[in-house]
């Protein structure tokens, strides 16, 4: 229960005493005080504050505009909006000062002047608040950093590994498709580094100080794919954050966006993303505010769209849309030429990773991976030579590695006869690798008209290597 005001004492009394006794406080604790009507003339200065400036006397700047006195005095800010400064740092004669600004009004709410204090001279008293705030700084400015480094590429072009003509090829269109800044459409299977060379395109392009922002369309359950793509409005639907959420849209304004495995994409998404696509504007969830962009896609799938759509489950106006600077990426059985490069930049990667020695390649090595189909590409040949690695000690990798690893019949040769073959069959390893070697050294030969230097580029191997192999097979009268 409220202790009832003593009758002696209104209202009015108790804040004129309370303001004169604050008035009184500040005055005493403070370093300065002063006054200034509301032309921003002072009207009252205490001694204190006028030693401190330098002036004879309080009266010495009675009268005068603040800014004579104080030349980077903000009180003629607070007279004009009527609003308080409570907390600022001010340098007066090369030395810091914490102080707080207030209007006065009168009963109509008019503005008369304002008041300023000047709080400490000293901002060793304010340490530990001082101290709070750069910490908070510290943090906000390493998390911004963090976010913008996951926001940015980690790959460029020349990051795609491979001296073959077909990758020289690949990398040649990517590097133009990067100066074009439009819609790019990346087809290949699984595993041939599709969004390795999304990175590399952006990177080279005029957004590369700008987020790189991706999504993989098959990774995120449909009823959420809108969301994610376009974001949510506040309080959009029950268990949505308050604040809203950013789309990827939103995130990677300015940027690129890539799409992986555009081809899982559901019909209701679609005809979304071909408006925004043609709009460049996106509508959150639960909003009526249309929000310009300004996003690059990069799309990228496994799946044939064209087939897509004729059974109906890809819009042939998106397909038209994306398709519009389409770049194939050969799987690589059909770059065997980049295999020596491919794994020896693998290796690398492994061991600086798991800390194991490098392993290298032998020649019977090369020939059985060289041998199989790698349905999986790049990514089942960074498993193959990881896993052949856990399971020996040796530095050098043979074939005998490779063996439970890279089944026969994955690597599209004919599966083992349930029988055994006859003893006169088996020949000595050495011998078959030499053979298998001899054949894809003619066919190399053949498919560049006997060009030793693109031969040796196409093999993965030095042109002192393939004249060796020459002489060592009797192969040089033949070409």
């Amino acid at each position: 229960m409220k202790t009832p005001i003593a009758a002696s004492w209104d209202v009015d009394s108790i804040l004129r005493v309370g303001m004169q006794s604050l008035l009184d406080l500040f005055d005493d604790s403070c370093e300065g005080t002063l006054a200034v009507d509301d032309h921003g003339r002072i009207a009252w200065i205490n001694d204190k504050y006028a030693a401190f400036l330098g002036l004879k006397s309080p009266e010495e700047a009675l009268g005068k505009a603040v800014e004579e006195v104080i030349p980077n005095s903000r009180m003629r800010e607070v007279i004009q909006n009527g609003k308080p400064i409570l907390l600022d740092i001010m340098m007066i004669r090369d030395q810091p000062l914490v102080v707080m600004r207030i209007p006065l009004k009168d009963d109509a709410g008019k503005v008369i002047g304002a008041l300023g204090f000047a709080l400490y001279d000293r901002l060793q008293r304010l340490k530990p608040l001082v101290s709070k705030f750069a910490e908070l700084n510290w943090a906000l400015a390493n998390t911004q950093k963090e976010l913008a480094q996951l926001r940015h590429t980690k790959y460029s072009i020349s990051s795609f590994v491979g001296v073959s003509p077909v990758s020289l090829e690949l990398k040649h269109r990517a590097r133009r498709a990067a100066q074009l800044d439009t819609t790019v459409l990346l087809l290949g299977e699984t595993g041939t580094g599709k969004e390795l060379l999304a990175h590399g395109i952006h990177a080279a392009s005029g957004r590369a100080g700008k987020p790189f922002v991706g999504i993989n369309i098959a990774a995120v359950p449909e009823t959420l794919l809108e969301a994610e793509f376009f974001g949510v409005a506040a309080g959009a639907y029950t268990g949505a954050d308050r604040k809203g959420r950013d789309g990827k849209f939103k995130i990677a304004d300015g940027g690129t966006l890539f799409l992986d495995e555009v081809g899982d994409m559901p019909l209701q998404v679609q005809a979304k993303l071909l408006r925004v696509l043609q709009e460049q504007e996106i509508e959150p969830l639960g909003s009526n505010t249309i929000i310009k962009v300004d996003v690059r896609v990069i799309a990228a799938t496994s799946h044939d769209l064209k087939q897509l759509v004729a059974e109906g489950r890809f819009r042939s106006d998106l397909y038209y849309r994306l398709n519009v600077l389409p770049i194939v990426l050969p799987p690589l059985r059909e770059r065997v030429g980049d295999l020596d490069a491919l794994c020896e930049h693998l290796l690398e990667q492994i061991a600086a990773r798991t800390g194991m020695p490098q392993r290298e390649l032998t020649p019977s090595a090369r020939a059985c991976l060289a041998a199989h189909r790698w349905p999986g590409n790049v990514r089942e040949l960074r498993n193959a030579l990881e896993q052949a690695g856990m399971l020996t000690d040796s530095i050098a990798l043979t074939a005998e590695d490779f063996a439970t690893i890279l089944p026969p019949d994955a690597g599209g040769v004919e599966p083992a006869a349930p029988i055994a073959p006859a003893i006169d069959q088996i020949r000595p390893l050495g011998e078959a690798v030499a053979e298998l070697e001899q054949k894809m050294i003619r066919s190399a030969l053949a498919s560049t008209g006997g060009n030793k230097a693109l031969t040796a580029r196409m093999l993965g191997i030095s042109r002192a290597t393939l004249y060796q192999k020459l002489a060592e097979f009797r192969l040089v009268s033949e070409n």
